[in-house]
């Protein structure tokens, strides 16, 4: 049964396994989005940035995004990524998801040249009308270099197909401001990535948690969404704390550099990172394993 709306509850973002020219592993895909199906996330982000979107061809995404839709047989809901230089690419992509079976769509403002607030809002305009999906705005400015104002958001909440933003922790840690703020200028859902700080979005009110770690630890961040959703203080918090440890190898390595590392240990399949993105070096991969072999035992016993 899907969920209500894809813009809920724990949004997973599974790495996607490539090789080393970008070809992408549909059979490894599958196994990773498997496990999240059997968790019953809320949806499933893919190609995000964790997904390696940005570094892969229009023709492997859409490999991507039907190998997924063929796997995940419309028991969770898709939400697919189509963020792009261009805009005519971008409206390609989100046309292509479309067509391919998608149930929504995450746009993010890449750029090279910085972008205005009213080029960003003409791109996300041109790409939620060439589609029916609706669509979630990545406000991800530690990667695209570009911030949203709330006079922006409010903009594109006024957009038929636009329902929901992906929010990064506040530098100033006033979530619930933030979200009061939000809430008062727009109609969109609003979530948040940044997984050290999920725990805190989500007893804040926030609506969504766009999880890295959900795409590989699916029932522990499952556990702490639902507790931290329902108020349960104590147990979203108790969770958190067993996270911490890979908090920090996520603040020290980069998320992506880590998640690649857990995947390929995980389901012993071959996740390369595109380059110039470089593996972890043995000392740094034995020391990251230490800390996430307790996680992924956990998981796998189901003692949450």
């Amino acid at each position: 049964m899907m969920s209500p709306s894809p813009f809920h509850g724990l949004s997973a973002f599974p790495p996607t396994p490539a090789d080393p020219h970008g070809r992408i592993d549909t059979e490894g895909l599958g196994r990773l989005l498997e496990r999240l199906c059997e968790s019953a996330v809320a949806s499933i982000g893919l190609l995000g940035s964790t997904g390696i979107y940005a570094y892969l061809t229009r023709e492997e995404r859409l490999r991507a995004v039907k190998a997924a839709v063929d796997c995940v047989k419309g028991r969770v809901p898709l939400v697919v990524g189509a963020g792009a230089l261009r805009t005519d690419h971008a409206v390609d992509l989100a046309r292509d998801a479309e067509a391919a079976g998608a149930d929504a769509l995450l746009l993010a403002p890449v750029s090279y040249t910085p972008l205005t607030q009213e080029e960003a809002y003409q791109h996300f305009l041109a790409v939620a009308k060439a589609t029916r999906l609706p669509l979630c705005i990545y406000n991800n400015p530690g990667t695209t270099h570009f911030t949203f104002s709330r006079e922006l958001l409010q903009r594109l909440s006024d957009i038929e197909t636009i329902k929901a933003v992906k929010m990064p922790l506040p530098v100033d840690g006033d979530l619930r401001g933030e979200l009061a703020l939000l809430r008062e200028k727009t109609d969109l859902a609003i979530g948040y990535s940044g997984d050290w700080g999920a725990a805190e979005a989500l007893l804040a009110g926030a609506d969504a948690w766009y999880s890295v770690i959900g795409g590989l630890l699916p029932r522990t961040a499952l556990a702490l969404t639902k507790a931290a959703m329902a108020g349960n203080d104590g147990e979203a918090r108790r969770l958190d704390d067993l996270l911490q440890p890979l908090w920090e190898v996520f603040k020290a390595y980069g998320s992506i550099r880590v998640v690649y590392m857990m995947a390929e240990h995980l389901l012993d399949i071959r996740a390369e990172l595109p380059r110039p993105l470089l593996r972890l070096g043995p000392a740094d991969r034995e020391r990251v394993l230490d800390i996430v072999q307790p996680l992924i035992e956990l998981e796998h016993q189901s003692l949450l």
